[in-house]
């Protein structure tokens, strides 16, 4: 037993350790911390018909309060799950489940609870001053522990094992962040123009330039290279928060789609990101839709057909 002790006193002394030495704004942090996403719970009906039921949710992200909805259709169940996380909505005109409200009404349709958490210092979610200098790692564990908390929850009309995840732009850079620090959380991935893989893209897009002056300013430019310095002066720093560096431990398949006429997001990030993944060996396609822009217009039922054949496959829903 004395022996056993030491041992396992040595094991969580090396891990602390490492932590210890990995700056915990970096994907390498976030992959080896442990996360207890937790208390579930159905607050109210939001809508209800005779296809499905919204409710108002809240679950546990560390010590914040996080709010969102879920959709569960009419039934007995267990369903297969998909979270659909939003992209960039200004936190003061946000409300409730925005961002892929038409995506989540076709998916609960199709007999899948849908997630959809609102992240911290949306909605009702508690508050985080500092989320602006963590480049979206905030975010990223919002989503993650709002899946450890289906997973920790009662809940009998979910399926545990069937989880796939849906994420447009800002979405999409949180589901890149997870699918390479908890390679075996979900079980596939649909990325709608998501942000670019390397994080120096997004730093020069949208803070740095602001060239979209809702998403950044010039003083949390600074801030940022004065904590963490430039991706000039400190290259380390900014291969640490690129996912595209760690796409070795990815293990999900990829569906991506994109619109040529997208001015928000550059089609060529996609197109490069999923040629990055082929060249690690990944199972990832990309559909590019001519004349569409950020948010998919005639071509969105074809966008979402797409998307639902590819969970069916990935988690095994049969029709």
């Amino acid at each position: 037993m004395k022996k056993t002790a030491i041992i396992c006193s040595l094991v969580l002394f090396t891990v602390l350790s490492v932590l210890a030495e990995i700056n915990p704004v970096s994907l390498p942090f976030l992959e080896q911390k442990t996360f207890d996403g937790r208390e579930l719970k159905l607050v109210k009906i939001l809508e209800r018909n005779k296809a499905y039921t919204k409710y108002y949710i809240t679950y546990l992200s560390g010590q914040l309060k996080i709010s969102g909805i879920m959709d569960v259709p009419a039934g007995k169940g267990p369903f297969p799950v998909i979270i659909t996380c939003h992209g960039y909505i200004n936190p003061k005109v946000y409300t409730n489940g925005r961002g892929l409200k038409r995506e989540q009404d076709y998916l609960v349709r199709r007999g899948y609870v849908v997630l959809h958490p609102d992240y911290r210092n949306h909605n009702g979610s508690d508050k985080d001053t500092g989320d602006n200098l963590q480049l979206h790692l905030g975010y990223t564990e919002d989503v993650i522990n709002a899946v450890y908390a289906l997973k920790n929850s009662d809940y009998s009309f979910i399926d545990k094992g069937r989880i796939g995840l849906l994420g447009h732009s800002l979405g999409g850079l949180l589901a890149l962040n997870i699918m390479v620090t908890k390679p075996t959380l979900v079980k596939a991935y649909v990325l709608f123009a998501p942000m670019s893989s390397d994080y120096r893209d997004n730093f020069d897009r949208w803070i740095l330039h602001r060239r979209e002056p809702k998403y950044g300013s010039p003083e949390v430019a600074k801030q940022i290279i004065a904590l963490y310095g430039s991706p000039e002066s400190n290259p380390q720093f900014w291969d640490n928060i690129s996912a595209k560096n760690f796409f070795d431990n990815i293990q999900a398949p990829i569906e991506i789609h994109h619109g040529t006429a997208d001015k928000s997001v550059p089609l060529a990030w996609s197109e490069k990101l999923v040629t990055q993944l082929k060249a690690h060996n990944k199972t990832a396609s990309l559909y590019v839709y001519s004349g569409e822009k950020h948010e998919f217009i005639n071509a969105w039922p074809l966008v979402m057909q797409r998307t639902v054949r590819f969970f069916d496959r990935s988690l095994g829903v049969m029709r």
